[in-house]
């Protein structure tokens, strides 16, 4: 028979029990109690979230290095325009929530690491109407992040076309909590041996990866941008090409797999790769088979601007 516990007794055999991940958290937030904690085996979100059973939230991921968080302020933008697809409200205000994430940030006591920030439903039914959660739910951690070494740059990355569709229009444009196409690209790469999933809509035309964005440079010496109808706008490419717009020329058209294997460079931009090069498509070599001058030029100005414009975490900076 299964013993049923009393709380007390529930609540020791929980933090009794092993915690996966457990070192690499730092610190988290949950809005229903309104404090930081720093154990991670308290860190626990209710069975009938609709965040959980459904996938009913929104995210974002946030790098801070140095002690100084990049693109805050982009990153909560979005992820107020993904609520908003979702007729979604966090439970305390857009400012209070920035605060929150900052706090978090330096209780977590390191100065590199990344945040995640969830906004959910709330918990109140396990049914998929919305009206059963009568307050959204907010969680914030702060976790560990390696930050990716020169030799790691210098080598690039291999992409391979993955046969996952791309999502449908509206919920690519919408950094929800349902990552499941995201997660079959992954798994694909492990299968394949290889790095970075790319994936196409029902045209053939690039869309994006499973957690960034890609690009190509032509010919041309032209930045090319595929159109983002099924993809997420990354923060980190579009901050990008504002940092180098001055010398680089950048357009925006559809990109076809031809595209990319003709390109000079094949770039990925993201919250943690920043801007890495693909060097080979399929198993053929993109350009020399090595990052290139813009690849090199975009991390360059990324990292710089990190130090110049990242946001400082109290204590940390």
């Amino acid at each position: 028979m299964i013993p049923i516990a009393t709380s007390d007794e529930y609540l020791s055999r929980m933090l009794d029990v092993p915690r996966p991940g457990g070192d690499s958290v730092l610190a988290f937030y949950e809005h229903r109690l309104g404090m930081i904690c720093r154990d991670p085996k308290l860190m626990l979100a209710p069975l009938d979230d609709h965040l959980t059973h459904r996938g009913d939230g929104v995210f974002e991921t946030i790098k801070y290095t140095g002690g100084r968080l990049y693109l805050l302020d982009e990153h909560l933008a979005r992820l107020k325009r993904s609520a908003a697809g979702l007729s979604l409200e966090p439970p305390c205000s857009w400012e209070e929530l920035r605060q929150i994430i900052i706090e978090t940030a330096a209780a977590g006591k390191e100065p590199v690491g990344m945040m995640r920030v969830l906004v959910g439903r709330g918990p109140g039914g396990f049914g998929i109407d919305p009206s059963e959660c009568p307050v959204s739910s907010l969680y914030i951690a702060a976790y560990r992040f390696t930050e990716k070494t020169p030799a790691w740059y210098a080598q690039g990355q291999t992409g391979f076309r993955s046969s996952v569709p791309a999502k449908q229009g509206y919920l690519a444009r919408i950094k929800n909590a349902n990552y499941l196409p995201n997660v079959l690209m992954i798994m694909e790469a492990h299968e394949k041996g290889a790095d970075v999933p790319f994936c196409f809509d029902d045209e053939n035309n690039l869309t994006e990866s499973s957690v960034a964005n890609l690009c190509i440079v032509d010919s041309r010496g032209v930045i090319v941008i595929p159109e983002l109808n099924n993809a997420l706008a990354g923060t980190t490419l579009l901050r990008g090409l504002e940092l180098v717009r001055d010398e680089l020329a950048a357009e925006t058209r559809p990109i076809r797999e031809e595209d990319i294997l003709n390109a000079k460079e094949v770039l990925l931009l993201g919250t943690g790769p920043e801007c890495v090069a693909i060097v080979s498509y399929n198993g053929q070599k993109i350009g020399d088979g090595k990052p290139g001058p813009v690849s090199k030029l975009l991390l360059e100005r990324i990292d710089n601007d990190i130090a110049a414009s990242g946001i400082p975490i109290p204590g940390l900076s």
